[in-house]
């Protein structure tokens, strides 16, 4: 069954650091079957705090998203994300 990644970027901290991680982690996707279907559109909050950006990549199942959340690859480009801004990322799956 689908699954789907969430990230909603909360707060930039440090923008050379989202520059290092957006310029690295299309690479660390290579090999990974996944679809984007949102990243960092027109957006609107309806509820909650205001969001700076929201990006939605969907895997074939819960296992190949995680596969990719855990990989190598992403592990070493992730430190970027996580010194560059305040998210919130979910995994969730589909019906």
């Amino acid at each position: 069954m689908t699954a789907y990644i969430v990230f909603t970027r909360e707060k930039t901290l440090d923008k050379a650091e989202l520059d290092t991680y957006s310029n690295n982690v299309g690479p660390a996707l290579a090999g990974h079957p996944f679809t984007a279907h949102a990243f960092y559109g027109h957006h609107e909050v309806l509820e909650g705090p205001e969001v700076e950006g929201v990006v939605i990549l969907s895997f074939p199942t819960f296992e190949a998203a995680k596969a990719w959340y855990d990989s190598p690859d992403y592990t070493a480009v992730r430190q970027h994300r996580l010194k560059g801004a305040e998210y919130r990322v979910v995994i969730v799956e589909g019906v």
